[in-house]
């Protein structure tokens, strides 16, 4: 104990008194320093303030979160001014510490400039749980404390204008001087900013872009968790394309005329063509007094001049990629000793390194992924996982790339003319998924991956069906032969490395 405040291992000061907590908030109003301090700025920060403090994490000195919501949410465009007033007491070389390491940062930090620009397309009070969710991500990465005090404090003090709490504030610190508290807390401020090499992660970058910074905590852990085992994935993968496996199953599919086309200029001149490409010189021979005019009597003998192209044939393939996910994959909610997260945190992770590598190595191809749910006994049973992915691949589903069918999403794709009957039956069964991935075959290249508790391999006569067993820590492969691939290793989480290696081989 040390007066009236409590330290924890985390550094987290607890203020139990409402006058301190008040003196701590009414005097770090006055070190703001990305605008001005105004009453009109006043309601902003309590109000920030107050979601960070009432979410339950500790609050950092509420002059920083008020610096850090006016960059995010570009409030301190044309106010900033070089005459900022000099706060009595404060030490000055901590002041030209704070806008030298941690005010520059700010501004110059890209992760956070990427999670503003995501952060102003948030409305209401969206845009204060997204800021306190950045201000949460910048403690733990800065291994920062905070205070911890009532929010009634803060509520209290936003019933009031904002210049009589500037005007309380300057009170405060002329008579009293600047809480140590508060010194402390910008002292740790600036030594988190100078070690500190980006202020965010990409993963908290991705959860603020695709808002799940603000789902529940169960949705929240699970798109990060696999955001991480991703990573994980695609640094153990070569950066280039993988050779193909010896002996893979190919299958054959004919190639629509749509998807060839002549490229390059034109190569000659011939006295053979069409009338789009005819000379414009040709005309000339166009006589209105007389028929046949000469121009009919050279095309009779076909002595007009056309452009003649180069007959080089641009072919694009058409490859289908359909993941379908049976219902039996719920058993993978389960979480192994030996695994560093849930099976089925696993499975769709391995899905997702699969899409972005085929998206980047096969990107001369007309590419189209195809993620099925289909139902069971249990309605929407993996209707969190299906949700997941529609986050995860927001930006190709919005291309066109990737469509994910499960209930109301494959609805969603009804209304946009993406979906027949059939691809809504094919949601009946993982049977019937198969077969609807089977008739996808008489118009391009298909590779289904059925990833289910049991690996049964299906018959299929156009597309080539591997299988993903998961049934324990360790998964299983067979691939379009129904043959069971040995990827046995030492390490259960390698093992699945190489699932994802094997299946590239089989489709690249």
């Amino acid at each position: 104990m040390c007066g009236n405040y409590r330290f924890n291992i985390m550094e987290v000061v607890e203020l139990r008194d409402p006058n301190e907590a008040r003196r701590f908030l009414l005097q770090g109003l006055w070190l703001q320093r990305a605008v001005r301090p105004a009453g009109a700025n006043v309601k902003q920060a309590l109000e920030w303030a107050s979601e960070i403090a009432s979410s339950g994490q500790p609050l950092p000195p509420i002059g920083f979160v008020a610096d850090l919501g006016a960059v995010a949410f570009g409030l301190e465009a044309g106010k900033f001014s070089k005459s900022l007033p000099e706060v009595p007491g404060w030490p000055a070389g901590l002041a030209r510490r704070y806008e030298d390491h941690v005010l520059g940062k700010i501004y110059a930090d890209w992760t956070f400039e990427r999670a503003s620009d995501a952060l102003r397309r948030y409305t209401g009070r969206d845009r204060a749980r997204g800021l306190a969710y950045v201000v949460k991500q910048i403690r733990d990465r800065g291994r920062l404390g905070g205070i911890e005090l009532s929010p009634a404090v803060i509520r209290g003090l936003a019933a009031l204008s904002g210049d009589d709490c500037l005007n309380q504030g300057y009170e405060l610190l002329t008579r009293d001087g600047p809480m140590p508290l508060l010194v402390k807390q910008y002292d740790a401020l600036v030594s988190a900013a100078r070690r500190m090499a980006e202020w965010l992660g990409q993963d908290d970058i991705i959860a603020i872009e695709q808002r799940v910074a603000l789902a529940d905590m169960g949705q929240y852990v699970a798109h990060r968790q696999i955001l991480q085992t991703t990573a994980k994935f695609e640094s153990r993968l070569p950066t280039r394309p993988v050779r193909p496996l010896a002996g893979r199953k190919e299958v054959p599919t004919r190639v629509p005329d749509e998807d060839q086309y002549p490229v390059g200029g034109y190569s000659s001149i011939s006295n053979r063509g069409s009338i789009e490409s005819l000379l414009h010189s040709q005309l000339a021979f166009m006589e209105p007094q007389e028929r046949p005019d000469l121009f009919d009597v050279k095309f009779v003998r076909d002595e007009l001049f056309f452009y003649s192209r180069d007959e080089n044939q641009f072919l694009r393939r058409r490859r289908e990629f359909v993941f379908i996910f049976d219902p039996s994959l719920v058993a993978a909610r389960y979480k192994d000793a030996e695994l560093p997260c849930q099976r089925i945190v696993l499975a769709l992770s391995a899905v997702l390194t699969l899409i972005r590598r085929l998206t980047d190595w096969l990107s001369a191809d007309a590419l189209r992924f195809e993620l099925i749910f289909p139902k069971s006994k249990d309605a929407n049973s993996l209707a969190d996982e299906a949700g997941l992915f529609e986050i995860l691949l927001s930006e190709l589903r919005a291309a066109g790339t990737v469509v994910v069918r499960h209930g109301g999403i494959n609805e969603k794709a009804n209304a946009a003319g993406q979906a027949s009957e059939l691809t809504a039956s094919a949601l009946a069964s993982s049977d019937a998924a198969v077969a609807y991935a089977d008739g996808l075959g008489r118009i391009a290249q298909v590779h289904v991956l059925l990833i289910g508790q049991q690996a049964v391999h299906p018959e299929t006569e156009s597309a080539v069906v591997a299988v993903l067993g998961v049934n324990g820590p360790r998964p299983s492969l067979i691939d379009g032969h129904g043959v069971a691939l040995d990827i046995s290793t030492d390490d259960a989480f390698d093992e699945w490395v190489d699932a994802v290696i094997r299946i590239l081989q089989l489709w690249v």
